[in-house]
């Protein structure tokens, strides 16, 4: 099962739009983009420990522990690395470089 069939399976387990719900979207975006990071995320969806609402648990404590008066938010690159360290996931573009891209020198084409 991929990554993504198994947020999806979890994402099914909970309210739809609620906070661990939006874990699973952010995640499934990440593994679209990064394949890598896909194949980390099955594996640790395996483990009732790193699921998306352990995952959104750890988001919740920042936002709380960042609270101004009654109100506490995260940001989504706040929410990003979050998932990334409860993962052990690269940062973002840290990872394999997409077939077919190049690098590309300026200068090689000047005088």
């Amino acid at each position: 099962m991929s990554a993504i069939e198994k947020l999806g399976a979890q994402q099914s387990q909970v309210p739809a739009r609620s906070a661990p719900w939006m874990v699973a979207e952010q995640l499934m975006d990440i593994c679209r983009r990064e394949p890598e990071c896909a194949e980390l995320i099955a594996q640790d969806l395996d483990n009732p420990d790193m699921s998306i609402v352990e995952a959104e648990k750890q988001i919740k404590a920042f936002a709380d522990s960042h609270r101004t008066g009654k109100f506490s938010c995260v940001t989504p690159s706040e929410a990003d690395r979050i998932l990334r360290e409860f993962y052990g996931l690269p940062e973002a573009g840290m990872g394999a470089e997409a077939p077919g891209v190049i690098g590309l020198d300026l200068a090689d084409f000047l005088g």
